[in-house]
């Protein structure tokens, strides 16, 4: 194998698949990132067994080949280079890496010992913007359970139906739902659960790619991504990368019979001072149960909390208030994280009583009345603290 690419093209293909690459003792070559010389191409693959990573790299092929290294230690040492020409070819089972003033050997592993890359075949994609993939990953992802004793709830929710994918998450105690325009109608209806790690990774990359997670490199253009799926792989592809993954088995729960068709009382709040309020509010809360006590009364919310140890805190927020006056202590961890992925300057709290779940929505617009409409592209639930 000998091949010559820019430093700049080595550097962004490595940051991009390295990420999964790990020491494992049972099988050290999962550390290690594949090199690919073969028909006018060169790929750098990696995986951990569930991800599996791959991404084309242009570069000047002299000679076809394939050698696995060290990704960490790869990645690292391009990254030191500076961004001109580098020289890349296998000799004597070593990788030699040659620029102006460097030269440099690395030891490998034979390909032939790298695992195999589940290959999904690219038929009757789903496609969307990657735009608004970013964006719902952004409002769902931290919703995910971190419990593997429920593996179902351990990933993310996607459904494909019509022209849109609904994205949810929940750990139970709160639920997240984004719904996003595919490009077309979809040809089949599909339901899958795929892992958070696997969404993590790939947001990661896509957040790269747009420009802020790798070094300073110029953004590259990305519009859209294609999904397919095959057995129980699914398979991600954009501009010249491809995350293959496992999906998880077993059924979604039901989660639309717990979102409440009605309310009793709605308020309408600026998010800015609602989260203010909540942030002052949890410095009383009681550790380990994080709870927050709110109010809806005379056109505000008063947020407060009792410690025992430490004191109280009052606050109270304007806002427009509907209906009855009602009260209900939830965890403020999950309000914050309601409140500060809504995409909107204000938001639109509802709920029923103590007992049933609390639901937010962003406030997109107004109508004719100045009152607010609330945007039906996200929801967010959050379980009460009953008492």
């Amino acid at each position: 194998m000998k091949i010559t690419c820019t430093q700049e093209n080595l550097k962004r293909g490595l940051n991009s698949v390295s990420h999964i690459a790990s020491k494992n003792t049972s099988l050290p070559i999962l550390s290690n990132v594949l090199i690919k010389a073969d028909k006018g191409s060169v790929s750098l693959t990696t995986t951990n067994l569930e991800i599996g990573i791959r991404c084309l790299v242009r570069a000047k092929i002299y000679k076809d080949g394939s050698f696995t290294v060290n990704s960490k230690l790869l990645t690292d040492f391009i990254n030191l280079l500076p961004n001109e020409k580098i020289d890349l070819e296998l000799k004597d089972d070593m990788l030699e890496v040659w620029t102006e003033n460097q030269e440099t050997k690395m030891k490998g592993d034979s390909a032939e010992d790298f695992p195999l890359i589940p290959q999904v075949v690219k038929k009757s994609a789903y496609t969307c913007r990657v735009e608004d993939l970013l964006k719902a990953f952004t409002q769902v992802l931290f919703a995910v359970s971190v419990s593997e004793t429920r593996p179902e709830i351990s990933g993310v929710y996607f459904n494909f139906s019509e022209n849109n994918l609904t994205i949810a998450a929940t750990d139970s105690y709160r639920l997240a739902e984004k719904k996003i325009r595919l490009s077309e109608n979809v040809k089949e209806e599909k339901e899958v659960i795929i892992p958070a790690r696997t969404i993590q990774e790939l947001f990661r990359i896509l957040s790269s790619y747009s420009g802020s997670a790798i070094g300073e490199e110029e953004p590259v253009s990305l519009d859209k991504i294609d999904i397919y799926f095959e057995e129980n792989q699914v398979l991600f592809v954009f501009n010249n990368i491809e995350l293959v993954s496992r999906i998880i088995e077993g059924q979604y729960p039901n989660y639309k019979q717990i979102i409440p068709t009605t309310h009793k009382t709605k308020a309408i709040v600026n998010i800015a001072e609602f989260v203010k309020a909540a942030k002052t509010a949890s410095l009383f809360s009681r550790t380990g149960i994080y709870d927050v006590n709110l109010e809806l009364k005379d056109g505000k919310i008063t947020v407060f909390s009792t410690n025992s140890q430490m004191g109280e805190s009052k606050s109270k927020v304007n806002g427009k208030i509907e209906g009855d006056n009602n009260k209900v202590v939830i965890n403020y961890r999950y309000l914050l994280d309601g409140l500060q992925n809504t995409d909107s300057t204000d938001v639109i709290f509802e709920m029923i009583d103590a007992a049933n779940p609390c639901v937010l929505r962003p406030a997109e617009s107004l109508d004719e009345k100045k009152e607010a409409i609330a945007a039906e592209d996200y929801l967010y639930i959050i379980m009460p603290i009953k008492q």
